[in-house]
């Protein structure tokens, strides 16, 4: 841990900035509710992104772009009440910044102020540049997001590596450059060669978090399902598993099972 991290008080934009220039890796986490929320954040993780990625991880759908804003918002506030510590960033969901500037601002605004969380993440470079400037002019920390960006995987046809042809590297690190430009405090960069990532994160001034981009970038986020070994048969190369939550819930729950068919439990010791 660092001398930042260590740091008893909130993390804040201002921090992840410093731990940039201090060289300091940022870890982060997605979560989606109170109870998760705690354990990341007693557990020392610097920031987590309540990310639309809840609408896989908590409603089973196939991808992110059925999540609402009203549904982003019911988990953005279960986790920022959970949070003494770390930084939370909500993501903005499809459908919520892409229609106009105006309507962007008015989501973000309104995330913020029905959560309590940090920050807002969105997806996209140069075409949302103007969205993102209007929220940061509003107050609203922004984080931006490129490479394989879920909310357009129809586009994209697909979960694959993003930006390893010339032209489109070309394309990300000026999307880069535009985020930059307008106000983002944070740049995930999501599937992309580490090379370009590590250029990304030489030549702007927002802290780079990475997911599948490498080692280089400022920071690293995962799904907190997967990095813990909940989720099954989902295992692409970036993925470490840092714990089997699901042997241990299963073996939990059969012990439940088995205690409570043996009359077992409860005993007299946990009888009223």
């Amino acid at each position: 841990m660092g001398y930042l991290t260590t740091d008893k008080k909130k993390i804040t934009t201002k921090t992840i900035l410093e731990m940039k220039a201090a060289g300091e890796k940022i870890a982060q986490m997605t979560a989606y509710d109170f109870t998760t929320a705690g354990i990341l954040d007693r557990a020392g993780i610097d920031a987590i992104l309540v990310g639309d990625s809840a609408s896989n991880v908590m409603a089973g759908n196939a991808d992110t772009l059925p999540i609402t804003v009203d549904q982003m918002i019911y988990h953005a506030r279960a986790v920022a009440r959970a949070c003494q510590h770390c930084l939370v960033v909500c993501d903005m969901p499809f459908g919520s910044y892409q229609v106009s500037r105006e309507e962007g601002v008015r989501n973000a605004i309104r995330i913020m102020k029905e959560t309590g969380v940090d920050a807002v993440k969105m997806e996209g470079g140069a075409s949302i540049a103007d969205t993102v400037r209007a929220i940061v002019q509003a107050g609203v920390p922004v984080v931006g997001h490129l490479g394989l960006t879920p909310q357009s995987i129809h586009k994209f046809g697909g979960y694959g590596l993003r930006a390893k042809e010339e032209a489109e590297a070309r394309q990300l690190l000026a999307d880069a450059h535009a985020l930059d430009e307008a106000g983002v405090f944070a740049i995930t960069l999501e599937k992309v060669p580490a090379k370009l990532a590590a250029q990304v994160t030489r030549e702007v001034k927002a802290a780079t978090i990475g997911i599948g981009a490498g080692p280089d970038t400022d920071g690293q986020v995962l799904v907190y399902a997967d990095a813990l070994g909940m989720t099954q048969g989902f295992k692409p190369k970036f993925l470490r598993h840092f714990a089997d939550v699901c042997q241990c819930m299963t073996d939990g729950v059969q012990a439940y099972v088995q205690a409570v068919k043996g009359a077992d439990f409860p005993n007299e010791e946990e009888s009223y």
